[in-house]
């Protein structure tokens, strides 16, 4: 369900972002150009995929000296636009609350979700890759960024690790 709240927020939804807030479950929510996504906390089915596609790219990451990051973070440049992949894969000296880019990242799809409305958004930020789990399909399709877009590759260009290796080692739940 999309909801949209024309500026000035009323209190009481300044009153729930603050609650979100305090109670840490905000962490997953992203700024479109200025406009508040507030994301759920993913399910613990979602957690279990992502825990393994990480564990999995791990390995050949550190081989191809990027470093691997779960949890999400913050990609964009400021609080008024990033997004909150659910994992990724950065080039050693990445720091920071705000990473302008990612080697890869990692989307795990839910319900509802807009994992296909950011791929615009990464284009933009020169993300490489982007790994998108489907646990509902037990699939996943790897993109790689070819001219400012983003095409299905059957192997990762920046490690050595391909879609089909990873599908045969998910335990689906």
């Amino acid at each position: 369900m999309a909801t949209v709240v024309l500026d000035p927020p009323p209190a009481e939804l300044l009153v729930v972002i603050e609650r979100r807030r305090r109670d840490g479950v905000d962490r997953f929510d992203e700024v479109w150009e200025g406009v508040l996504h507030m994301i759920p906390a993913p399910s613990f089915e979602h957690a279990m995929v992502i825990s393994q596609v990480m564990e999995l790219l791990g390995p050949p990451a550190r081989v191809a000296g990027l470093i691997p990051g779960t949890g999400g973070f913050n990609l964009g440049e400021s609080a008024q636009d990033y997004r909150v992949p659910d994992g990724g894969l950065v080039r050693a000296g990445t720091a920071g609350v705000w990473l302008a880019t990612a080697a890869l990242v990692v989307e795990v799809l839910s319900p509802d979700d807009e994992t296909l409305a950011k791929l615009t958004f990464y284009a933009r930020h020169d993300v490489d890759e982007v790994l998108i789990a489907d646990p509902a399909e037990h699939s996943m399709r790897w993109l790689a960024l070819d001219a400012g877009e983003y095409r299905d590759v059957e192997r990762s260009r920046l490690i050595e690790l391909g879609r089909a290796e990873l599908l045969q080692r998910i335990a689906w739940p």
